[in-house]
């Protein structure tokens, strides 16, 4: 698959600003836009999907950014996560599920383009990002060969988007591994 050589031509850098938090960011938007000359050079296309997902009473959404081969037809996907607010000062609903699908959507296609964000300001977590965005969402990829049905999936989906320790990292590698489908 052009996968690697799209990743490797890719550039998206962090042109949004905001104002209040005084950080740089890169928005889905931004990475779609930067990445749609190279998908046509590469005869490939993307494909983007949301999927509302409950997992006990909390909502998610599970994005999913799939990169279609045009002349062989080869397919590969990575979902992002997002957990909605259940209010948030200022939106209704409709906005509240479409900056949760925002963000899973630029996770998600942070993991299928390689793209790094750890050293995003976009979080006020004080604490060492030992493995990175990148490796969550390998990691998150994995689940979709387990013999795990979707809810149990989902639910590691969640906890995984949360590790931030190489040991967490290390165990739930070697627990999806071995409960790859043969």
């Amino acid at each position: 698959m052009k996968l690697v050589n799209i990743q490797a031509e890719l550039k998206a850098p962090k042109n949004q600003v905001n104002a209040f938090g005084k950080y740089k960011y890169r928005s889905a938007e931004d990475i779609i836009e930067a990445v749609k000359p190279i998908l046509f050079k590469h005869q490939s296309a993307l494909l983007i999907s949301d999927e509302i997902v409950q997992v006990g009473d909390r909502i998610y959404v599970k994005a999913t950014a799939m990169l279609v081969d045009e002349t062989s037809e080869d397919r590969i996907s990575v979902s992002g996560w997002a957990r909605e607010e259940e209010v948030k000062k200022g939106m209704d609903a409709a906005q509240i599920t479409g900056s949760a699908s925002s963000y899973a959507r630029k996770y998600a296609l942070n993991g299928l383009f390689a793209i790094d964000d750890t050293k995003d300001a976009d979080s006020t977590n004080e604490h060492k990002d030992e493995v990175g965005e990148e490796k969550r969402m390998k990691l998150i990829a994995l689940l979709e060969n387990t013999i795990w049905d979707e809810n149990l999936k989902s639910k590691t989906a969640i906890k995984i988007s949360a590790y931030t320790t190489n040991e967490q990292y290390d165990k739930a590698y070697r627990i999806i591994l071995a409960n790859q489908k043969q």
